[in-house]
């Protein structure tokens, strides 16, 4: 068992707690006497301490300052060798406290115990306190012979199996024990104890500890279970007071400045008092001089006053500003303006307050603004915007055949701000607008360009916007501002060829034959008599605009492809319209004019029969137009699958000779169709045989009996008749043939 004895005895002095400010505030005033050593190594020594005569105020108040055998120096006790480490003005003092140990070894025999004696001359345990026992194997008590005039005692246990229950911060009993002690203690016995000697868990805790120390300055961890991990010693708050026979204002305990009041601690021996200054002042209340006025003012948490503080001595006043009345307090009356002022600061708020959104205002516009131009100039070189300025640059003295290039603005006056919307497609949307000459225009928004194509579509563009041909929807310009290009077209308003063909039905046979001739004709000349020659890929009826006069004019060339001459094909991915899309390029890549061919028979098969290129509600072997259309042909059934409507008012020798051509452009086998000049050229002469009405027919019967038909061919040069002979027209178109189709010839 190791004993610990603390005798504390209250201080012979005065001193009145205090209220106003914590003890954090007392240390930041806590002065030393005029001409005397503020300091003691880390510690300030406030008056009434002192470590000189003349700069306490009695023997009572001494501290020692050792700087002989310390460095820094430590402050001590008057009359004994505690170590002083805090001092504060409030009434609080810190010292430090030898911890009590009881060890023993492995075998159960003592090993390492101490029991210093601790005196506090005048002292008394503050509040702030606990009693602690730390170990596995432990118990101890404390007690007291003067609490008033009852005794004290309490005792606390602590035990544990392994460090595995300890918990770092916890003390209540695993490992850690805590209580309270009461305030006003003046004599502490502490006594620690050790159930089997530490027998059981020596491995690991060979010790008991036990002592009183500052709750604010401890915290557990397991580490002072082992043995050497406990500090020597630990804080302790302790109590100071004035006390004296006469009154606090009788002694002139406190300076001016200052009041006192009785000490108020849980003793009913107490008679002292502690010093504290008065509201609006600040400093050491024991010094003549120590309470200063405080400039509350300066501390928004000193005062109340809603607009204006004036600090007095001692205290401050509040006040309205020039044109207001009230006692200018946030929790009293306020500041009230007076009449004239509320209609200045009305008026003044009002006109602040509209210029102030309007610069707000005019400064998001130009902000926006600067955003938009950002925005616009980002997506015109994007949009190779630059490159078709050079490229169009380069037309110098064909201004006529040069693309306009629109501003975003322009586009949104053109089409009335995009408002009348006239076509939906898988390659973007078109609108209906009108330039300022009031020429109606087609706007084209197209879908966002592959920026690794930019060079191409740019080319495109200029090569596009120079065909000037009456057959093709021509390109007026366009407008790179924006996200996707937009193309100005011009208008074509009647349509397109699938509208009259499937939903109209009202096309004759020479009107048939003059859009097919002269879309021929378009084709072939994108093929083969422009610069650069020009792939269409996406040849269908929807793309064949038709104006008021049923002129064919060609469309949409979104998927259309330069093709250097000396690289006729091409690897490219597929682009087209199922049921127009030709099969050797869908099954190889390889585009080249012949696959424009392909796309072009099944229209020339759509205006021979009326139906669609691709219906998905018929059987499998009736969905291509162009299946069954050659199906036919070869089983000598083409008058079941023509149209009707042109039957009746077409020459039916003729169907056969157009329906063949469209045989051969719909051929699987690229190299056995012909060009798009040969097509153009015989559809061309027959269109203008049927022109002019020179295309004859009448049916001869032979003397056995048979009947066949023969037919003559006009030009305007010369004719021909069947077997060659100059007496009728030369028909000149038909050198193009196909054998397997030879036997359509006998058909009647």
């Amino acid at each position: 068992m190791l004993v610990v004895r603390v005798q504390l005895l209250l201080l012979a002095m005065s001193c009145h707690c205090s209220t106003s400010r914590a003890s954090t505030t007392s240390a930041a005033h806590a002065q030393a006497k005029p001409g005397c050593l503020n300091r003691c190594g880390d510690v300030e020594i406030p008056y009434p301490f002192g470590t000189e005569p003349g700069c306490f105020l009695n023997e009572e108040f001494r501290i020692t300052c050792n700087d002989t055998h310390f460095n820094p120096p430590k402050p001590f006790l008057w009359d004994s060798n505690v170590d002083v480490v805090n001092i504060s003005i409030d009434g609080h003092l810190n010292v430090m406290q030898f911890t009590a140990k009881d060890c023993y070894d492995a075998k159960g025999n003592s090993a390492d115990s101490n029991s210093p004696t601790i005196t506090f001359s005048k002292l008394s345990v503050s509040k702030g306190n606990k009693f602690v026992v730390i170990g596995c194997d432990s118990f101890a008590f404390v007690s007291s012979g003067f609490l008033g005039e009852d005794s004290y005692e309490s005792g606390c246990r602590s035990t544990c199996d392994s460090l595995d229950y300890v918990t770092n911060g916890s003390c209540v009993g695993i490992g850690c024990c805590q209580i309270e002690i009461p305030r006003g203690l003046k004599q502490l016995d502490v006594e620690a104890y050790s159930f089997n000697n530490h027998t059981n868990v020596s491995s690991f805790n060979p010790c008991t500890y036990a002592f009183v120390v500052d709750q604010s300055e401890f915290h557990f961890t397991s580490n002072y279970l082992a043995l050497g991990g406990m500090p020597d010693e630990f804080p302790i708050v302790l109590d100071w007071e004035i006390t004296t026979n006469e009154t606090c204002e009788e002694a002139k305990i406190c300076g001016p400045n200052a009041s006192c009041d009785k000490s108020k601690d849980n003793t009913t021996t107490s008679s002292g008092y502690h010093c504290k200054c008065n509201k609006g002042y600040e400093g050491n209340p024991y010094l003549p001089d120590g309470c200063q006025d405080v400039n509350e003012c300066n501390d928004p948490k000193l005062h109340d006053c809603k607009e204006i503080c004036v600090n007095t001595v001692g205290r401050y006043t509040c006040h309205c500003p020039k044109g207001f009345h009230g006692d200018g307090r946030k929790y009293g009356g306020g500041c009230t303006p007076n009449q004239h002022t509320v209609i200045k600061v009305t008026l003044g708020v009002g006109i602040s307050f509209v210029v102030a959104v309007m610069s707000i205002s005019w400064l998001h516009f130009l902000w926006k603004r600067r955003k938009h131009m950002k925005l616009k100039e980002k997506f015109f070189e994007q949009n190779g915007g630059s490159s078709l300025q050079q490229e169009l640059s380069k037309l110098q003295g064909r201004s006529s055949e040069k693309a306009k290039i629109f501003t975003e603005e322009e586009i949104k006056t053109v089409t009335n701000n995009y408002a009348n919307v006239i076509g939906r497609g898988g390659s973007g949307l078109v609108y209906k607008g009108f330039l300022p000459n009031k020429t109606p225009v087609a706007v084209k928004k197209s879908k966002i360009v592959d920026q690794t194509k930019i060079d191409e579509f740019i080319n495109e563009l200029v090569v596009v916007s120079q065909i000037n041909r009456r057959n093709v929807v021509r390109l007026l310009g366009c407008c790179l501002e924006t996200q996707v290009p937009l193309l100005v077209y011009e208008f074509v308003g009647n349509g397109n060829l699938f509208e009259q063909i499937h939903k109209n039905g009202n096309l004759s046979w020479e009107r048939r034959l003059r859009i097919a001739a002269e879309t021929a004709g378009v084709l072939s000349y994108l093929h083969s008599e422009t610069n650069v020659p020009i792939i269409h890929r996406d040849v269908k009826s929807a793309n064949i605009l038709l104006d008021e006069n049923y002129t064919p004019k060609v469309s949409d060339f979104g998927a259309s492809k330069l093709v250097p001459i000396d690289a006729i094909q091409n690897y490219t991915v597929v682009q087209g319209t199922l049921g127009y899309v030709d099969p050797e390029y869908l099954q190889t890549c390889k585009l080249t004019d012949k696959s424009d061919v392909y796309s072009f028979g099944v229209v020339l098969a759509e205006l021979l029969t009326g139906k669609m290129a691709l219906l998905s509600d018929k059987p499998e072997e009736e969905r291509s137009l162009a299946m069954n259309f050659l199906s036919s042909l070869k089983q000598n059934r083409l008058l079941e699958i023509l149209d009707n409507r042109i039957v009746n008012d077409g020459n039916k020798q003729q169907l056969k000779k157009v329906a063949k051509l469209a045989a051969r452009c719909i051929s699987v086998r690229g190299e056995e169709r012909p060009t798009m000049k040969e097509v153009a050229f015989e559809l061309q002469g027959r269109l203008s045989l049927m022109s002019n009405g020179q295309y004859y027919l009448r049916d001869n019967v032979e003397s056995n009996g048979s009947q066949e038909t023969e037919y003559f061919t006009c030009t305007f040069y010369e004719c021909r008749d069947g077997i060659g002979s100059q007496t009728t027209p030369t028909d000149g178109y038909d050198s193009m043939q196909q054998p397997e189709l030879m036997a359509f010839d006998d058909e009647r």
